[in-house]
């Protein structure tokens, strides 16, 4: 799978980063087309359809199941789940090694950067740089209008999911420098929308 070309997106909760995949899957970006992988979302489908994919187990959807609950990141030895979900997403997309990846909610820590590492070629990362005034604000507002159906985003949960993204997802970006990885940083404010970020993203010809 190492030839798929990928990028990722990073940024706290509410910051916009579903919705600008979900933008960029429908425009494509410098010419090629792309597909949204968005690991959140599909382990929240996962979690509710009574058809468990077979390559999980029982087992699995307990780990998944808490982790939705919680907000408790997949780590070193659950990580076969995130894999197995993101190859089938793949399959599922029908992509080509001509297409390019958006991950978005994978990898959230360095231990699952090195997996994805070895399975993806990473050619970029968005860093959506969004402060916790701004994050509570875009949530309250539906700004990015994917927050309607969620029911994770009380101001307890979300000072949660702040803390495991300063703490645990942002030092991706400095393993990315350091593999020589273009980290492009985006201020977002409050109405940011999708098409500004995208056709910022437009100018940084890479693939």
């Amino acid at each position: 799978m190492h030839q798929y070309k990928a990028i990722i997106l990073i940024g706290p909760t509410g910051s916009g980063k579903t919705p600008l995949g979900k933008l960029i899957e429908r425009q494509g970006l410098w010419g090629r087309r792309c597909a949204h992988f968005d690991f959140g979302e599909n382990l929240r489908q996962i979690a509710v359809t009574n058809n468990r994919p077979s390559f999980l187990t029982e087992q699995d959807m307990t780990v998944i199941n808490d982790s939705l609950k919680t907000g408790a990141l997949l780590e070193n030895e659950t990580f076969h789940i995130a894999s197995g979900i993101l190859k089938f997403s793949i399959q599922e997309k029908e992509i080509n090694t001509g297409d390019i990846l958006i991950l978005d909610g994978l990898p959230r820590h360095v231990g699952q950067a090195r997996n994805v590492d070895a399975i993806l070629d990473i050619g970029m990362i968005v860093c959506l740089e969004c402060s916790a005034k701004t994050v509570q604000r875009r949530i309250a507002l539906n700004s990015g209008g994917d927050r309607a159906d969620r029911i994770d985003d009380s101001l307890e949960e979300i000072k949660g999911k702040l803390e495991i993204f300063h703490e645990r997802t942002v030092p991706l970006l400095d393993h990315y420098r350091a593999k020589g990885v273009k980290v492009e940083q985006i201020t977002i404010t409050v109405d940011i929308t999708p098409e500004e970020i995208h056709q910022s993203l437009e100018g940084d010809h890479l693939f």
